[in-house]
């Protein structure tokens, strides 16, 4: 494949073969984030493992994914994206069959922490692929395509996982991916493209990995001690470390030309503006969509299917505003699209804390709907603007960050859920939505706030 062609987007049979690719591999990625939560009981038993070391099944993905997601997308820039994402799918391939052939906890743990390091490949370059696989006047559909796929596959992992359990057994949650993966790695090897600019002056740094690891592997246990109530010391042990951490891995990275946490894409204010919206949104999203079960079954006494129903337009009204935010950001302002998308989600999530005490089915449901169309026509927009505002040769730095200020939002969200839950026991939930309604609102400001920028995200 020629430059010209590379930027200018791939030919239509290409193209579409591209994105299939994409499609399949963060799919599975993300389905994986959370499919293993609902079979975590059943793995416990057969692997005589208590529920409390379980948590590690789940923990250990998503722990080797955020600290691995960046030193990834700076390889990416460096080696290519088509072979960081194919390397990415063998690896979660083999690790995949790891997990189902595992027979013990501690065998099955190390198995996910390798899974992860796969999805981590995975979603590190997905989005700055789709920069090249895009034509640019078409760009914002193609990151509309992916924040739906990324919405749906959340949003689907436990009931796609529960479809699964109840005609197989959990080691089918994990062999489900080797077919899907196989038909993934065969697309990925004949249709990705490759990236023209490559970051070929600056060589990957090794001391800047580890301390990218030890930071955010830091943040979120901290974050999770401190929510679950573990010992202030080692809370407070681990808030110091990070800090150290942290001095030292940002002043290294501002002494480098090309450094691996992008300082140089978070002086572009539109950039880190995009960036704490989308924390603050993501945050704002997994209050609810983990605190709401727990009031749905424990408050008014739903099953769990009549829980998944109810739950289930929020997703639907986010794959239907998805793609058509991503045609209307060729002719408004993302800031503004972001702006009122944010305001309807927080709206939603208001409307969710004031229910009343005995609400019938649609009085959730289209506050449910409020918060999914919200959020759908905020996070096309917003994507597209973190990854149009970095230098091209910097896109595998903006997809990385974009995953990790998705994950970290993901995490301090059901962090705060679990805090609220011990302080406020059973009105847990209605705590959560409160704050969730005040991040997105927050969101909103700062989403608004863009339109000032000189760059013009159409």
């Amino acid at each position: 494949m020629s430059p010209s062609l590379a930027q200018d987007g791939l030919p239509v049979p290409q193209r579409y073969g591209a994105i299939l690719t994409i499609a399949l591999g963060i799919t599975m990625a993300v389905l994986d984030g959370a499919i293993a939560n609902v079979a975590l009981p059943t793995i416990s038993r057969e692997l005589n493992a208590s529920p409390a070391e379980s948590v590690w099944i789940v923990n250990a993905y998503q722990i080797a994914i955020i600290v691995s997601l960046l030193s990834l997308s700076f390889l990416g820039d460096m080696l290519g994206y088509r072979r960081v994402y194919q390397v990415g799918l063998a690896m979660f391939i083999a690790t995949s069959l790891f997990c189902a052939l595992s027979s013990s906890l501690t065998m099955l743990t190390f198995a996910r922490v390798l899974q992860g390091f796969g999805g981590a490949a995975l979603m590190s370059v997905n989005t700055a692929l789709i920069r090249i696989i895009y034509p640019q006047r078409y760009l914002g559909r193609g990151m509309a395509i992916n924040s739906l796929i990324v919405a749906v596959s959340t949003a689907a992992g436990p009931t796609v996982a529960a479809a699964i359990l109840s005609v197989a057994s959990w080691k089918w949650l994990f062999l489900i991916n080797i077919p899907l993966g196989l038909i993934a790695l065969w697309f990925a090897l004949r249709y990705l493209p490759d990236n023209t600019q490559k970051t070929k002056s600056q060589k990957f740094d090794i001391p800047s990995a580890i301390m990218n690891a030890l930071f955010f592997g830091l943040l979120i246990s901290a974050l999770s001690g401190f929510s679950q109530g573990l010992s202030h010391l080692l809370v407070a042990g681990e808030v110091i470390a990070l800090i150290i951490v942290g001095w030292f891995f940002i002043r290294r990275q501002l002494s480098m030309p090309i450094p691996l946490l992008p300082v140089d894409l978070l002086r572009i204010p539109i950039f880190s503006l995009s960036l704490g919206t989308s924390v603050c949104s993501f945050c704002a999203q997994m209050l609810a969509m983990v605190s709401l079960p727990f009031f749905l079954q424990n408050v008014l006494g739903r099953d769990e299917v009549a829980t998944g129903l109810l739950l289930t337009p929020w997703p639907l009204a986010t794959m239907v505003l998805a793609p058509i935010a991503g045609r209307l950001i060729e002719r408004f302002h993302a800031g503004l699209l972001g702006g009122i998308g944010l305001a309807v989600f927080a709206t939603g999530l208001f409307l969710l804390a004031m229910l009343p005490s005995q609400p019938q089915d649609w009085d959730i449901i289209w506050r449910m709907v409020l918060c999914g169309a919200g959020f759908g026509l905020f996070q096309s927009p917003n994507n597209h603007t973190i990854i149009t505002s970095a230098p091209g040769n910097r896109s595998g730095g903006a997809s990385g960050m974009l995953g990790t200020a998705r994950l970290l939002g993901q995490s301090m969200g059901a962090a705060l859920v679990a805090l609220l839950f011990n302080l406020f026991g059973d009105n847990g939930t209605h705590a959560s939505l409160l704050l969730a309604g005040t991040f997105s609102s927050v969101a909103a400001i700062i989403s608004l706030s863009r339109m000032t920028q000189d760059r013009a995200t159409r």
